[in-house]
């Protein structure tokens, strides 16, 4: 709460067009909310006008590699948020 202003400031320097909240606590923060990271992940989000896909923190995804699909997913999201072209296929696999 006390660095929120700051984070606005940021916001408003940068005019992102899509901000990535990287795990449950960035994503909480900044939504304002308790739900878990697997309810909030796969969907966007609005911030400050900003459009916020959340998804997995990359150390959980080294802990747990089994959820790098659904990460790749809410990149995937991410892209198409910015209208780019969104790969069919995961890193390092052949399309």
């Amino acid at each position: 709460a006390t660095c929120e202003p700051f984070l606005f400031q940021q916001i408003d320097a940068v005019q992102p067009k899509v901000i990535v909240a990287l795990g449950a606590f960035a994503a909480r923060t900044l939504l304002k909310t308790i739900d878990p990271i697997s309810r909030l992940r796969g969907k966007v989000f609005q911030y400050h006008g900003v459009p916020l896909v959340p998804t997995f923190h990359p150390s959980f995804l080294l802990r747990s590699p089994q959820y790098k699909r659904e990460a790749w997913d809410d990149l995937k999201k991410a892209l198409a948020v910015l209208g780019r072209d969104v790969p069919s296929s995961s890193p390092g696999q052949p399309s």
